[in-house]
């Protein structure tokens, strides 16, 4: 069943699957008022939608032309889409300042409080503070009630299992338990109504699965996810207050996007296509320069954003590793394209030299161990092989000589690519490069490398002292789940295996 789900989850981006989702969020919310059960009518939530909607497009376009950059509409909508779910549908004509305002102050915060081209607050949760504020308006949440609970449910685990933040929603809910039954208790409370109360009635798991991930106010690396969610979670309980200013959770995400964007601030880049070269017959090699120094690290991956025209479902907005090094000037990208690509690598396959991209959220922990000392084996699947491009020749420029074996399964020998960097590092460095080649009826005479696939027998003989090693898994995600049971058949624990979050494929 969850390979199913799975399956389905890849077909999309987070951001369709986000949008999906909030849209399933707000017809059950229109049919329950229809019926009598939140307390306002059907048609309120309709007109009300429809203000915040187009209100935060309209806003976006507005800004996108007077900017000069890209105008996202996905994520125009989807502010609107939060905005509609947690404001009140609109009762009378006095409040109608409230819904002209909450879209123009969550638009223009994406535009105006930003740094480095990354803004520093959630918009929604921007625009409800500060409406609350000013015009004496705050957000109801009313999406977090007993009704719509089974679907905020349902729709969260989805989004939170497509995009694995479960480091940043577990430590969050955990967080915000503790706090609520450690003031109840000191307090002399009910726990039983006051975790009534919380889990029924309130947007919890909303503003986890939805607000609290947004991966532009996210730190980058696992360790601050847990801290952030962690630091939101005790924050989050309503008991909290400073004077007569209670916690609200617009105020308490604020906070944590405040806090952690100085704590890893994230920056924006322009990159401006310098080359492109075919590496295999499906095979690219995007080479960039930065408007401004990229500081990563080996291993990391950043969201590339290719407006285009007559956009299919995927999307404007792609998540890809950087296949350079730290130590090289430019920012080397390698992108796979099959026969009916998406409307986005099709775009990015016509870009022009001198041509611009926008890339940022700079993420992942599919890093070299700090420990130079420990004995490593990268197993590469197809284009999964750009982190390990982007470590091995870190590694060479740094002349740091470290054990490691790499698996490289490809279908034939023209899909091998960047077999230059592994040579030299073989030579240089010791590395040991085992190319495995999948289609066994396209074996050259005179190859010298493995078939087939990668199997517990063949890791035991090319690598005798695997049991001491960590393993470094990079591919389709399909590929990396089968060789995560090979290696657990080998006896290996979690803790020997890192896998890569490539969302490149999804």
């Amino acid at each position: 069943m969850m390979t199913y789900i799975d399956k389905l989850l890849n077909r999309i981006t987070m951001y369709r699957l986000l949008l999906y989702v909030l849209l399933g969020y707000l017809f059950v919310g229109m049919v329950l008022a229809f019926m009598g059960k939140l307390g306002f009518s059907g048609w309120s939530v309709i007109y009300s939608a429809v203000i915040l909607i187009y209100g935060s497009w309209l806003v976006n376009r507005i800004f996108a032309w007077a900017y000069n950059a890209p105008a996202h509409s996905m994520s125009a909508y989807i502010t609107g889409l939060i905005l509609a779910l947690i404001i009140t549908p609109i009762r009378t004509s006095a409040d109608l300042p409230f819904y002209v305002w909450a879209p123009v102050l969550a638009i223009t915060s994406k535009y105006i409080l930003s740094l480095h081209k990354q803004h520093i607050f959630n918009p929604a949760a921007f625009a409800v503070a500060l409406t609350s504020m000013t015009i004496s308006h705050s957000a109801s949440w009313w999406v977090g009630n007993v009704w719509m609970l089974p679907f905020v449910a349902i729709g969260g685990y989805l989004i939170v299992r497509k995009i694995r933040r479960w480091d940043v929603v577990l430590p969050f809910l955990f967080g915000a338990a503790a706090m609520v039954t450690v003031l109840t208790i000191v307090r002399h409370g009910s726990l039983m109504t006051t975790w009534r109360l919380f889990i029924l009635h309130a947007p919890i798991f909303f503003f986890a699965t939805i607000m609290l991930i947004e991966p532009s106010t996210m730190p980058p690396t696992k360790k601050l996810r847990v801290s952030y969610g962690l630091l939101i979670g005790l924050l989050f309980a309503p008991q909290i207050h400073i004077g007569t200013l209670y916690s609200t959770p617009e105020l308490t995400l604020l906070a944590g996007n405040f806090v952690f964007f100085i704590l890893a601030r994230r920056v924006r880049y322009t990159l401006r296509l310098v080359k492109k070269v075919q590496l295999s017959p499906t095979i690219y090699d995007f080479v960039f320069a930065s408007d401004a120094p990229v500081r990563f690290r080996p291993g990391q991956y950043l969201e590339w954003m290719m407006p285009h025209r007559k956009s299919d479902q995927r999307g404007l907005r792609r998540y890809f590793t950087i296949a350079s090094s730290p130590t090289e000037k430019e920012v080397h990208l390698g992108v796979k394209f099959y026969q009916s690509p998406s409307s986005y690598k099709s775009s990015l396959l016509q870009l022009r030299p001198g041509q611009s991209i926008v890339a940022g959220q700079l993420d992942g922990d599919f890093t070299l161990p700090a420990d130079i000392n420990k004995p490593l084996v990268f197993i590469a699947g197809g284009i999964g092989v750009t982190p390990f491009r982007s470590m091995i020749k870190f590694l060479l420029d740094r002349q740091q000589s470290r054990t490691i074996t790499m698996f490289y399964a490809v279908q034939s020998t023209a899909d091998i690519v960047y077999s230059d960097i592994f040579e030299q590092a073989g030579a240089e460095l010791g590395l040991r490069t085992v190319y495995v080649l999948g289609d066994t009826k396209k074996v050259p005479p005179d190859w010298h490398g493995e078939t087939g696939y990668i199997t517990a027998d063949m890791i035991q003989r090319q690598v005798p002292d695997y049991p001491a090693r960590t393993f470094y898994i990079s591919g389709p995600q399909m590929m990396v789940e089968s060789y995560k049971k090979v290696l657990h058949s080998l006896g290996l624990p979690n803790a020997q295996i890192k896998t890569d979050y490539f969302p490149g494929f999804a």
